[in-house]
Parts: C-alpha cells; structure tokens; sequence
C-alpha cells in the first residue's frame, strides 16, 4: 500500500511540476536569439550521451580497432554522410557494430 502512495505522489509532484511550466508558457516571450541557441540543445545532448559511451571502456580512452562502438558508430557517420538516409544509417552501423564484436571475439 505504501508503495502505490508513493508512485501516485511522485506522479502528482511531476505533473504538477511539469504543468505549471507549461501553463507559463503562454506567457513568456523568449528573445530570438534564445531560440535559435536552443535549436542547438538536442544535438548538443546527444553528443554529450553518445561519444563518451564509445569513446571510453571502462574509464580509459579506447581509440583503435578493438573497439567495436568506435568501428560501428564510425560506418554510422560515413553512411550518414553519403546517403543522408537514417534507417539505413542505423541499420549499418548497428551491423557493424554486431559483426565487429562477433569478428573480434572469435580471434581472442
């Protein structure tokens, strides 16, 4: 029982939480150069969560072809930039990734 007060006062808390932002929102005037800085959150964001999940193994630099991460999201961005298609950079790098780890697990 108190298990389900606290998930329905969490729910409560963040909703209301959220709902007075957006309730605001009418409200508030942003300058257009706020607006155009935060075009730029989203990648900025996902940069900040992506490179170091493939750039680093266990806490230390990993730059080499041991690194399945670095061989997989390096095939993303080539076919990303070659095709500008983003199923099929998914696909191809997510491949990659999955036969490099697979290639490199039979040699060791």
């Amino acid at each position: 029982m108190n298990e389900v007060l606290i998930v329905g006062g969490m729910a409560i808390a963040t909703f209301a939480i959220r709902y007075i932002m957006f309730g605001a929102s009418s409200r508030i005037v942003l300058s257009p150069t706020l607006l155009n800085a935060l075009r730029y959150v989203p990648p900025v964001v996902l940069t900040a969560i992506v490179v170091p999940e493939v750039l680093l193994n266990e806490g230390s630099l990993a730059v080499g072809y041991e690194n399945a991460r670095l061989v997989g999201a390096s095939t993303a961005i080539l076919v990303s930039l070659l095709t500008k298609n983003l199923l099929l950079t998914i696909v191809l790098g997510m491949a990659t990734f999955f036969c490099w780890q697979t290639l490199l697990g039979l040699l060791v």
